[in-house]
């Protein structure tokens, strides 16, 4: 199927190379011409045998809930900031009425793989994608008490869900239509509403702040334009680009206030597909989808994608952080002025950095790998007298 087919492009474009890197001493290290940062911690104790990453802040950011992968299988694990973990969910389905399940425990276990998580406004709830251990992938409903629910039983994978900042409406990607579109599930409702009729796949629908509109990426594997939608429109409208060109557009992030979009992209005047870079445009549409003038709206180059969480915003709406692709440097995190359009390196004392996020309160989430395992971190930055 082509939806399956075209994340499995997308996963292998934004792989990192493995190396067996210890990460520096907790402590924060000296800012010298760097950002300075008042610690920078490892979420839970740094241990062996499994990889942490896609940190996801809740809204109040008091906590993380974040992927955790052990051999083939990926748990979703929520955390309190102070390092407490509160839950671990491995999603299980129950067999169906007058079967066994059929594994044989240490020899062939059922793989359970869990990801792609998005809270409620209120921070009590969760949604996430799981196969649930038998193969079929939906979306999956941690509740208040912890309970999971499955809410999406389509023959067909469905993903990519993001939760609406002001309502208890999930938009997601799903390959019924034989593509990858994009659906709006209302829960109150129990509804489920088709949303784009086009021609190419739909992926990684993002909610704008105030809850009105999407943004997503839409076109084939080498060629992902930015487009916007407004759902509750009437009457209804297609979508509004937001890029045009040749170039491969990914992963659209709304700024904090709603007011401009940043996206990756592989624009570069060397012409080369695998250097990415930044770009910021009005989220209204009314900059250049193409061009020169799309192209002086770049604010970051030589930026590692990370397609699962997109850039990162940081709260003053004017500051994103990304990973530079800087190799000797093991892939530093840096923070980029976007009305300046100038970088500044954010000194971690950490390797191989990925997944970086940061929640409404300017705390930075982000992997980083010590001894080939993959943990989580937390820096806070140094507020400025």
């Amino acid at each position: 199927m082509r939806f399956r087919r075209h994340l499995a492009v997308l996963s292998v474009a934004a792989a990192l190379p493995s190396l067996a890197l210890r990460a520096a001493a907790e402590e924060a290290p000296t800012a010298g011409d760097g950002v300075e940062l008042e610690y920078v911690r490892p979420l839970v104790p740094v241990g062996r045998g499994r990889n942490d990453s896609n940190p996801v802040w809740s809204p109040s950011g008091d906590a993380i809930a974040l992927e955790r992968s052990r051999g083939d299988d990926k748990e979703i694990v929520v955390v309190r900031v102070s390092g407490e973990v509160v839950q671990t969910l491995h999603q299980q389905s129950p067999p169906a009425p007058g079967q066994s399940p059929f594994f044989f425990p240490g020899v062939v276990e059922p793989t359970s793989y869990n990801s792609g998580i998005s809270w409620s406004p209120d921070g009590k709830r969760f949604v996430f994608m799981s196969n649930g251990g038998e193969g079929n992938y939906d979306l999956y409903l941690r509740e208040s008490d912890g309970r999971i629910t499955r809410i999406t039983t389509d023959k067909e994978k469905d993903g990519h869900a993001d939760w609406s900042p002001t309502t208890d409406r999930i938009a997601f990607i799903s390959g019924r239509s034989g593509k990858g579109d994009v659906y709006i599930l209302d829960l109150a409702a129990k509804t489920t509403t088709r949303l784009t009729h086009g021609e190419w796949p739909y992926l990684y629908p993002q909610w704008s702040p105030d809850g009105k509109r999407l943004a997503f990426i839409q076109g084939s594997n080498e060629n992902h334009d930015i487009a916007v939608l407004e759902p509750g429109r009437t009457p209804p409208a297609p979508p509004k680009a937001l890029s045009t060109w040749r170039y491969d557009d990914l992963r659209p992030v709304w700024s904090p206030d709603g007011k401009r979009v940043a996206f990756y992209t592989n624009y570069n005047a060397a012409g080369d597909p695998k250097t990415w870079a930044i770009a910021v445009v009005a989220a209204d549409g009314s900059d250049p989808t193409e061009g020169e003038e799309l192209a002086a709206r770049v604010v970051a180059t030589d930026v590692v994608p990370d397609i699962e969480r997109g850039p990162a915003w940081l709260p003053d709406n004017r500051r994103i952080a990304y990973v530079r692709d800087e190799r000797q440097a093991y892939y530093p995190i840096y923070i980029a002025d976007v009305e300046s359009r100038t970088s500044v390196l954010v000194r971690t004392g950490t390797k191989m950095n990925h997944d970086v996020t940061c929640s409404r309160g300017g705390l930075i989430a982000f992997r980083a790998q010590v001894d080939q395992w993959d943990q989580v971190y937390v820096a806070k930055l140094r507020t400025e007298p």
